[in-house]
């Protein structure tokens, strides 16, 4: 089967790379088109796979959707003959999948589509204007994926109208984010026997360890957490706060780095990162928006409980209190609460992350998109309802609305 993916985002993660290169595994000849502004110098080579890194459009050009739209349109079709693929992934709800979309109809190939945090909290939330194309997409789309099941029911229920909302919601699935191979590799089995010696699986003596990984700006919402951890220091708490990341926003760190008991550390490799999550107890992000979250998922292969946003990203992937706790990200009072919550369960919420850090193998997630893949196109084959088109009506308004 041949799959043609489309993502924007291609450079500037590894995460996608891991996810095409373990499709490979499964038989999935791929090749990924990603349109740019710029090109950086960042290596985007994928084993088994083609990368075609485009630029073909300016940075003032996002500002006029459909003017983008046309010349990534015209470009991925001057650069790959699209008829020769079985199958489209969009990975994002906008920019890509509305590409898709048109390239599955000229050319009669099916498209699966992503739904991710920039869809649902900046084009869904802002651009108005583009929700009825949304719509649309999501519509037309063979399968939707949701990071999360709190970004499915966010999206259904108030962006879908009433009459499809029960069709794509039959069709969307909830699939997360894979982790490095690297994390599952080295889980923390030291902390299975650590925690069992724990008298009733409790944290004695309120000491508490907590870390956060991630860039430093207003998104991630370090002070929130620092209010909560001075909370609990007043409830005599002993905490101490670490933060690994690269700083984005100055002024903000420096108000972070005021609070008693905290150590920063710069953005370190996997490696490094790995020893810091197990000097610790507890990951604590309550992240404004989040698309997924890895860094939840590394922190539990090394058995550690969260602590995440409700109805973002991850919030979903386990039922609450399993891994850890949801909170609302703009309450420290709850978010401190909860942090005490898992302190009470460490023992049992701690063996929990380990055991449920296998939900995040690549290989696992792969195998779900592979059956997917074959449900739409078995064997290559496309559907017999999908056949060439030329554009409708309906497309040439997106055009010029």
């Amino acid at each position: 089967m041949r799959v043609l993916h489309i993502n924007c985002n291609y450079i500037g993660t590894k995460l996608h790379r891991s996810m095409i290169e373990h499709l490979n595994l499964f038989g999935i000849e791929s090749t990924v088109y990603t349109p740019v502004c710029e090109k950086e110098n960042e290596d985007v080579t994928t084993r088994g796979c083609e990368v075609i890194v485009s630029k073909c459009f300016r940075k003032w050009h996002r500002f006029f959707f459909d003017y983008k739209q046309r010349r990534i349109f015209r470009d991925i079709q001057s650069r790959l003959d699209c008829s020769g693929y079985d199958l489209l992934h969009a990975y994002t709800l906008f920019t890509d999948g509305n590409c898709a979309r048109r390239i599955g109809r000229r050319y009669g190939i099916p498209y699966v589509v992503a739904v991710r945090d920039t869809d649902v909290n900046v084009f869904l939330k802002k651009a108005f204007y583009l929700r009825g194309r949304a719509v649309r997409i999501l519509r037309d789309a063979s399968a939707v994926f949701f990071l999360s099941e709190g970004y499915r029911k966010q999206v259904l229920e108030t962006y879908v109208p009433d009459r499809l909302r029960g069709a794509i919601r039959t069709k969307s699935r909830v699939v997360p984010n894979g982790i490095d191979d690297f994390w599952l590799q080295n889980r923390n089995t030291d902390k299975l026997r650590d925690v069992q010696e724990l008298p009733s699986g409790l944290l004695s003596d309120k000491r508490l360890r907590v870390i956060c990984a991630g860039v430093i700006n207003h998104r991630k919402n370090h002070l929130a957490t620092q209010e909560a951890l001075q909370l609990l220091r007043q409830q005599g708490w002993s905490v101490r706060y670490q933060i690994v990341g690269k700083v984005l926003d100055q002024k903000l760190f420096e108000k972070i780095m005021a609070y008693p008991d905290t150590e920063y550390i710069p953005q370190q490799p996997r490696e490094k990162l790995l020893e810091y999550y197990r000097q610790n107890d507890l990951f604590v992000m309550p992240s404004l928006t989040e698309t997924f979250g890895l860094v939840y998922a590394e922190a539990m292969s090394q058995g550690l409980p969260v602590i995440y946003t409700r109805a973002q990203g991850f919030d979903g992937q386990f039922e609450e209190g399993e891994a850890g706790y949801a909170v609302d990200a703009g309450d420290p009072q709850q978010i401190a609460d909860r942090i005490a919550d898992a302190a009470k369960r460490y023992g049992e919420l701690a063996q929990n992350c380990l055991r449920l850090a296998d939900r995040f193998d690549w290989t696992d997630i792969c195998g779900q998109y592979r059956a997917l893949y074959s449900a739409i196109a078995p064997d290559g084959r496309r559907p017999d309802s999908i056949g060439p088109s030329e554009e409708t009506g309906e497309e040439k308004m997106d055009e010029i609305k």
